[in-house]
Order: structure tokens, then sequence, then C-alpha cells
């Protein structure tokens, strides 16, 4: 498990199992966002068997399968309404992160100069410079 922080209360990571889930809790966070469809991992990684490790270790679970071609701003405003109700830290995971960090930009345009937000993906590891259009445009929403 690779866990990179995007921000102080948002971390994304590549796909997590559910013997990461104590590791995940020791390091503070509160809440875990799966944006990983279940069609892409086998059996014992899709949602209801991370959920349920997730939630025996008191910690929030929430699934919010992101694919690049369903991406839609109703699954970011999703991502960050379950940030904001998050009682600390949240973690996100998808395949190696990057939808994760994608969604976390897409709900930053607007709030953040594009700048900002693709400078603050790539420190953990992202290059999001391609979706500078996209930003550029929801900022003038």
């Amino acid at each position: 498990m690779q866990i990179r922080p995007i921000t102080d209360k948002y971390a994304v990571s590549p796909q997590i199992d559910p013997a990461d889930v104590p590791a995940i809790k020791a390091a503070g966070f509160t809440t875990v966002i799966c944006n990983r469809p279940d069609a892409e991992v086998p059996m014992e990684l899709q949602s209801a068997v991370m959920r349920i490790a997730v939630e025996a270790a008191g910690l929030t679970f929430v699934d919010i399968p992101v694919s690049h071609q369903t991406l839609n701003l109703g699954m970011v405003e999703a991502q960050f309404a379950a940030i904001d109700a998050s009682a600390g830290p949240v973690l996100a995971y998808c395949a190696s992160g990057n939808r994760c960090s994608i969604v976390w930009s897409l709900g930053q345009a607007g709030k953040l100069p594009v700048d900002e937000i693709i400078a603050t993906v790539a420190r953990a590891g992202y290059d999001q410079s391609a979706l500078r259009p996209q930003l550029e445009a929801l900022s003038r929403r």
C-alpha cells in the first residue's frame, strides 16, 4: 500500500487490501473512499468485501466507482460531500490513485488556481497537466 497525501485531509492510494485496513486506521484515516469499479478487481477486493473490512475497523466506507468514461460532476460532488462529512482524514483508492486525484482536482476547480491544483497533485506523483482545459473551463462556471 502506497499512500500519497494530496492535502492534510485527503490522500490517495493504489488498490488496498483488507489486510491494509489496520495500517490505514493507525495512520489516522477515518473514511475510506473506493473509486474503483468492481468490474476491475477480483471478488476478494470488491467494494462489498472492502466495506466489511473498513467498517469492522470502525471507519467509514464510501463507494463511488469511477471510470475515465463515466466520471461526471455528480461523482465529484459525492466525493467532496464524503470528504466534508468525514470526522478526519480521508483515503481514496483506485487502481493507481490517479482517478482519485483527478476527482480531487475537478472538485477544486474554481476554488484554487489551476496551476496550484496541477502542482498539488504533481507533488503526489500524478501528472494532470492534460486536465488543464477542463479545470479552466470549470473554473469559469
